[in-house]
């Protein structure tokens, strides 16, 4: 199903760059008590967990955006939102976004559904009789849609991925244009700091000396991102993991929202009718940038939409 949905921007942030940056820049980061768990995995490697205190409700697990982690403000206004109304919210660390490098030369990817899958098992076994949810932003939300699409018994009653890398072709042609550079300068110096990081410890599969002299997307993805997590190079990987290869294929209640106006990609890569399953509900809006979705009509007086959408959407099965 396919839903023109009711998104007013503020108007005082009406340009897809303003509901982009307002978020990440000028936001107070909520405050939400965190209980840190570390989950050791069976290759030797461990994957931090970020819970929210005091509850004993459904479970919301949140995958993030590439360089996010729990400190990302979206990630605590949606934690602070799940606590308030009685859930518990937890923020799963990919391999290296947590505060410490992880131990292997592997880090996270578009595609990535084997820590995922792992991490929402293993809180299905430990509580059998808890229900779950899962929430993706960005890179976050094609690793959940790429797991949903593999993993039809995984024990989720609904999911919701926000601004979807649908065709990760495009993400990088698209990000390496006009001022859509200043984001990928953003994210991938992160990304070359983490990495040298770690390969500072273990050594890397690469010519370590190449990591300072990577411009863009494409050029990471085809030396690092695509190698280590077995593909040929960053065209393979594209093809292997665009989330929009892959939405006919998921079974669970799935809520997926997206801006046109989105600076990360194109409007021709938002998915059709014909590319999604019946079991999901793309939302589709004119404005709302990058996990932005600012509303409110008092100018520095915002209010997160996300944080009511999603709530909303994930009660009728929690």
């Amino acid at each position: 199903m396919i839903k023109n949905a009711s998104f007013r921007p503020a108007w005082w942030l009406r340009h897809r760059h303003a509901q982009t940056i307002w978020p990440n820049l000028f936001r107070l980061t909520p405050k939400v008590d965190i209980r840190p768990e570390r989950i050791e995995l069976p290759d030797g490697d461990f994957i931090d967990l970020a819970w929210t205190k005091g509850n004993s409700g459904p479970i919301v697990v949140i995958f993030h955006g590439l360089g996010g982690c729990v400190e990302s403000r979206y990630a605590k206004g949606l934690l602070k939102q799940f606590h308030r109304i009685g859930w518990r919210g937890v923020v799963m660390h990919f391999r290296g976004a947590s505060h410490e490098s992880n131990r292997l030369a592997r880090g996270y990817h578009a595609g990535e559904s084997e820590d995922t899958g792992y991490i929402i098992d293993l809180l299905a076994k430990r509580e059998p009789h808890t229900r779950i949810a899962a929430v993706g932003i960005s890179i976050g939300g094609s690793a959940l849609l790429n797991l949903l699409a593999k993993r039809p018994d995984l024990p989720l009653r609904a999911a919701v991925a926000v601004s979807v890398p649908f065709d990760l072709h495009q993400i990088a042609d698209v990000m390496d244009r006009g001022f859509s550079r200043l984001y990928q300068w953003n994210i991938l110096n992160t990304l070359k700091r983490k990495a040298q990081e770690k390969f500072r410890r273990i050594t890397p599969p690469f010519d370590y000396q190449c990591i300072r002299g990577l411009r863009n997307f494409r050029q990471f993805d085809d030396v690092i991102t695509g190698p280590l997590h077995g593909y040929r190079d960053a065209r393979h990987y594209y093809d292997e993991c665009s989330a929009l290869n892959h939405l006919r294929s998921i079974q669970h209640h799935t809520l997926i929202i997206h801006a046109a106006d989105d600076p990360f990609m194109n409007r021709d890569c938002i998915p059709d009718k014909a590319s999604i399953s019946a079991t999901t509900t793309l939302e589709v809006f004119e404005k709302g940038g990058h996990v932005g979705f600012v509303s409110g009509r008092i100018p520095f007086m915002p209010h997160y939409w996300l944080e009511t959408r999603i709530p909303t959407y994930l009660k009728q099965y929690l």
